[in-house]
């Protein structure tokens, strides 16, 4: 009988021995592609399998039952990843529970159904906008599938069919971006504004702002139904300007045949809005801004351009936890039509994620609206510092460990964290 027993117990302490899983680390040394590791784990969770994120944990690792299909992959898509026993598993997870340690252990439940908003003419081989897009670029390149949805779409409520939602440098206002002083008479600035006119002709509109603002209104029903939203560069500050100059015109002739209204400034209604308060819009048309949303009086040279990100309670604030994981806390910084928001414009309830304290200017900011949440990421493009229109767009290959880029995708995941960790 003991000996029967003792081949038992063999067997079992074998058995955990082979019961393995796959970590992929995400410290700045140990990771050769930060970017696919992420694609990695949407790929794991969107084939129905559990993973985990490891906050505060190796530069915020992932982790995931292994098996062949799996290590196969992570092989494939150049990903560094170490096969760990399910006793080494379990003592990280020991340690992470550990009261005295920063760190939280998320379970990712399933992977979200990601939204685009891009103009149909870019989407479909017909590029007008000559810009690219830093998520879509960073999304292709970790292999995270996503489809694309426009003006239309969001007014024949289709929002609904998603989790997750992208803007990216899209000028709400219906000014085409200011570019008039500096493009008006290039063919794709003119292409563009006839198409627009005439997509808010087919869906009843007399002008293009009066489009956007209800497509605004759409996405603000959208996050607080729950829904994700995500924005950068122009589409952070010309959404809440649409929302405070509702009813009013903020457009020059140029832009919608007739004047702008001339007492804007004491008709802007602050509580419209999910981030901003108390800006100044600027009117000059021909000017490359929209208001003093964005910092306009930074005084510094792109080689001394950083932010830093902000540390948060990985216990008891899992989100902003999730939404700075990183592999260095100070991160080089890019410029866009928005760069950085001044503090004094930020409302009080708002979330700074990360900042540059020497320009008392924000650069990454998250808020709740309703049952959702909203992520404004000033600039362009993480690793193009200034670009301009018709620039090539960047080869992340070139780039694979960008912890620009990284924030990006933190928040493309952070909609899979299980429900109770996604309570702020």
């Amino acid at each position: 009988m003991k000996r029967a027993i003792a081949f038992i117990s063999c067997i079992m302490v074998a058995f955990c021995l082979q019961a393995s899983y796959i970590l992929l680390p995400m410290a700045h040394e140990e990771q050769k592609d930060h970017l696919k590791a992420y694609g990695i784990a949407y790929w794991v969770i969107d084939s129905g399998a559990e993973a985990y994120w490891l906050l505060n944990y190796n530069g915020g690792a992932f982790a995931f039952e292994h098996n062949p299909i799996f290590e196969k992959e992570c092989k494939t898509r150049g990903v560094s990843y170490k096969v760990i026993s399910n006793a080494e598993f379990g003592s990280i997870r020991q340690q992470i529970a550990n009261p005295e340690k920063n760190m939280e252990t998320i379970k990712l439940e399933q992977a979200p159904k990601i939204a685009v908003y891009t103009p149909d003419f870019n989407a479909k081989g017909e590029k007008v906008q000559p810009w690219d897009d830093a998520v879509t670029l960073v999304l292709t390149y970790a292999e995270i599938p996503y489809e694309t949805i426009y003006d239309r779409d969001v007014l024949d409520d289709k929002l609904a069919e998603y989790d997750w939602l992208h803007l990216h440098h899209e000028d709400f206002t219906g000014q085409y971006g200011k570019f008039y002083y500096s493009q008006g008479n290039k063919p794709w600035y003119k292409i563009n504004q006839q198409k627009m006119e005439k997509l808010a002709a087919d869906l009843g509109y007399n002008k293009v702002s009066q489009l956007k603002l209800d497509v605004v209104k759409k996405i603000r029903e959208y996050v607080s139904g729950g829904g994700f939203m995500f924005a950068m560069c122009s589409a952070t500050d010309t959404y809440d300007i649409a929302l405070a100059c509702q009813g009013h015109d903020i457009c020059a002739k140029m832009y919608d045949g007739d004047a702008m209204d001339p007492d804007l400034d004491g008709k802007m209604d602050f509580s419209q809005t999910f981030a901003f308060k108390d800006w100044e819009l600027v009117k000059n048309p021909l000017e490359y801004e929209y208001s003093t949303i964005d910092n306009r009086k930074r005084k510094i040279t792109p080689t001394n351009d950083y932010f830093t990100l902000f540390e948060f309670s990985a216990k008891w604030d899992p989100v902003p936890t999730m939404l700075t994981q990183n592999h260095t806390t100070t991160i080089k910084a890019f410029m866009g039509q928005t760069t950085a928001y001044p503090k004094s414009v930020i409302k009080s309830d708002v979330l700074i994620l990360g900042e540059n304290i020497g320009l008392d200017e924000a650069k990454y900011i998250h808020g709740t609206y309703g049952f959702g949440t909203w992520t404004f990421y000033g600039g362009h493009d993480p690793e193009d510092y200034r670009h301009f229109v018709g620039d090539p767009e960047t080869d992340l290959n070139l780039h694979p460990n960008s912890p620009g880029y990284r924030l990006i995708l933190n928040n493309i995941l952070f909609p899979a964290a299980e429900k109770k960790k996604r309570k702020t």
